[in-house]
């Protein structure tokens, strides 16, 4: 893929729709979906179970109404358990994307626990092999329905920090979602990660990151939570993360799969239209729009 043709696509997250519970005022899937429309994005991940229907020609024409495709979505699951078997919620979750067209399974490694601020337990080293055999089993099972599964590192869930992805590295065959924001918080650093692994990343999520706040979570001086709450998250160029690195790094290599741009957010109560989150969202995308130009202007 060149940067001319760079598939880039919104995420419901970015305009406050989460699957925590208690996660602020949740916007109606019509009033987000008209607004990425109006920012010309033209796909979508889905957003948490319970934004749109979840019987699939349901799902699809909601999505159509506003022409809008589906990349697929983020799905917690839990991985590290031998008492658990994730294949069939997978299978559940796959059901709506032939529908909708979706091709990206995009996979945390759900803890159990609600929210992402509890203490996490610690895997040992036979948990860690049940979470890549259970990674190894769901890229299959999804490949096999058309689908490209890949893993996001997400703070509060099994696999966050960067000893945890450097096992599922070596430990797994599934490929990445590289996470900007998620991905620092952890301790990873996702400008040396897109350089050194970009044949392992096959979706992205692009949020800007004020350190600040990213620090005093890290230290835990503050939840995950009130974080975002007090601006943790950026629009693109806006933050401290080299945005425009990563993406070059990507288009450079290869790169084929999606820049989804995600800005965590909380919002409290219904914006007035044209204001909230959309006006975030329309920043972050002139922003890559402008580092895409600067590539297909240098021959990439």
């Amino acid at each position: 893929m060149t940067a001319a043709n760079a598939k880039i696509a919104a995420a419901p997250i970015s305009w406050g729709v989460c699957e925590v519970p208690g996660w602020g005022h949740q916007m109606s899937p019509s009033r987000v979906l008209e607004e990425m429309s109006e920012l010309g994005f033209s796909a979508t991940e889905f957003g948490p179970e319970g934004f749109l229907p979840m019987e699939p020609a349901l799902k699809a024409s909601i999505l159509k109404e506003h022409n809008m495709t589906a990349v697929g979505g983020f799905v917690p699951v839990i991985l590290h358990r031998a008492d658990h078997d994730p294949l069939p919620g997978v299978e559940t979750e796959l059901a709506g994307y032939k529908a909708a067209g979706a091709k990206v399974l995009v996979l945390a490694a759900n803890s159990g626990i609600d929210g992402y601020d509890a203490k996490l337990p610690v895997l040992n080293d036979a948990e860690w092999e049940i979470l890549f055999n259970n990674l190894n089993r769901i890229k299959a099972f999804a490949a096999s329905m058309g689908v490209q599964s890949v893993l996001h590192p997400h703070v509060g869930t099994m696999v966050e920090t960067q000893d945890h992805i450097m096992r599922v590295l070596h430990g797994s065959t599934i490929p990445f979602c590289l996470d900007t924001g998620h991905m620092l918080i952890g301790g990873t650093d996702p400008v040396a990660f897109a350089e050194k692994h970009a044949d392992r990343v096959a979706h992205s999520h692009l949020k800007d990151v004020d350190l600040t706040w990213a620090k005093k979570v890290q230290a835990g001086e503050i939840s995950y939570y009130d974080g975002v709450t007090k601006g943790l998250y950026r629009p693109l160029g806006q933050g401290d993360v080299d945005i425009r690195s990563i993406v070059r790094s990507l288009i450079i290599a290869g790169y084929a799969g999606w820049f989804v741009l995600e800005q965590d957010n909380v919002v409290t109560s219904e914006p007035k239209k044209g204001a909230g989150p959309m006006a975030d969202a329309l920043a972050s995308v002139t922003f890559l729009r402008g580092v895409l130009s600067e590539l297909t202007a240098e021959g990439h």
